[in-house]
């Protein structure tokens, strides 16, 4: 499938022999002191570095990690990251003490092709959130083609982002075109039946996607803290649960949407309950009309699980945003990773939306039994809403070749 799949150019459509790239990358990854704790988000880089490598160019890449805010912090350096991502290549990557400046110019310069090169934190300067021109343009400098495979950014309109379009040819890396295929697919044109399963502490943050996925859906099933508000706004007792009451009539809206346009809604049956959230609470089952009043819903119970499955065995599309416990304490794991187990046997297309919810595909072993684990939280939930990301909207379009003189 070449780039107009997704109606831009990308990787494929460009010929990059003998030009230097600056590939942005999304490794902001999770970190153990210096040394990278999960490394998901550079092994998904892979794919189009080793492509750029073996077409010729030379790879500059660069990246944020955390929110260092314009300051630099030693512990937010990208080195560490950069020695994890030259063992997953096999061979060294060249490091830049800055994003900008005379250390990364020297380093631009000095790359071949076939090597890689990586810039410093690109948030140790402000006016890389600010998506400052002057800042965006010095990134330019550095190279004669810009690639964007950062999706988990892509909603942000940033310098390495939006402002580095202004300056350079920009195209979508393996990742982004990925990422935007298969959610923007469900998104525009779901095969049927359509499942959508949400879960997550807050309806607030779901609100959107919801009312977007709505009309395309054929079953909605509510799990995690955002059931709670559901199950309140039917009249249900659900102790000192999370619950945000300010937006009980929206959810009794949402139902009542549902129910107009045939959508078929699924609530928790059962919840496992405890009087405090905390390691080694005594838990108990109960249904969720005898939900005890001391008590807060910190997960589904088994007949739940049941319930989804049976709902489940029959789609041929599901998305899967939000978990439907409090899944990093063992107790209240059994719903999120039992959903995990349940869908990565289906034969139909499942799609994972990013941050938690990937966390529960990742920590269940079965990522590879999903269509798609997408990598951006933020952005893949506003790709379900419906919204147009700036990072994407900057990418030049597809058309039959690609326009630019890269020299």
């Amino acid at each position: 499938m070449n780039g107009e799949g997704i109606g831009k150019l990308t990787v494929r459509d460009v010929p990059v022999e003998g030009e230097r790239v600056l590939l942005r990358a999304d490794l902001n990854v999770p970190m153990d002191d210096t040394l990278v704790s999960d490394d998901t988000r550079i092994r998904e880089s892979l794919p189009t570095i080793e492509f750029l490598l073996g077409r010729g160019a030379a790879v500059l890449i660069c990246s944020h990690l955390g929110r260092p805010k314009g300051q630099h912090e030693a512990g937010l350096s990208l080195a560490p990251v950069g020695e994890r991502l030259a063992e997953l290549l096999g061979q060294p990557v060249l490091f830049a003490e800055d994003s900008i400046g005379p250390s990364a110019k020297k380093l631009a310069r000095s790359l071949q092709p076939g090597e890689v090169g990586l810039l410093e934190n690109l948030r140790f300067h402000s006016e890389e959130e600010a998506n400052e021109r002057d800042f965006a343009g010095k990134l330019a400098e550095l190279a004669s083609l810009y690639v964007n495979d950062a999706f988990g950014v892509a909603h942000r309109a940033h310098a390495s982002t939006v402002g580095i379009a202004d300056f350079l040819p920009a195209i979508a890396g393996f990742l982004l075109e990925k990422e935007v295929r298969y959610l923007g697919s469900l998104v525009t044109a779901p095969p049927h039946p359509f499942v959508a399963i949400v879960g997550g502490a807050k309806v607030s943050t779901k609100i959107s996607a919801i009312d977007h996925l709505l009309p395309k859906l054929d079953c909605l099933l509510v799990g995690g803290g955002m059931a709670n508000t559901f199950l309140k706004a039917q009249g249900f007792e659900v102790g000192v649960s999370l619950v945000e009451d300010d937006l009980l009539d929206m959810a009794r809206g949402i139902l009542e949407r549902a129910a107009s346009a045939g959508v078929a809604v699924g609530l928790p049956l059962d919840a496992v309950v405890a009087t405090e959230l905390s390691p080694g609470i005594p838990v108990k089952t109960v249904s969720v009309d005898a939900i005890p009043t001391d008590c807060m819903v910190l997960d589904v119970g088994p007949a739940t699980l049941a319930a989804f499955e049976q709902v489940l065995s029959n789609a041929a599309a599901v998305v899967w945003n939000g978990p439907l416990g409090v899944f990093e304490l063992e107790q209240f794991a059994r719903g999120s990773f039992g959903l995990a187990s349940a869908l990565a046997n289906l034969e139909a297309t499942t799609v994972v939306g990013g941050g938690e919810t990937a966390a529960v595909v990742a920590r269940s072993g079965l990522a590879e039994r999903f269509t798609h684990v997408s990598t951006g939280g933020g952005a893949s939930l506003e790709m379900l809403e419906g919204v147009v990301l700036p990072g994407i909207t900057a990418l030049l379009d597809a058309p039959s070749r690609f326009p630019h003189e890269l020299h």
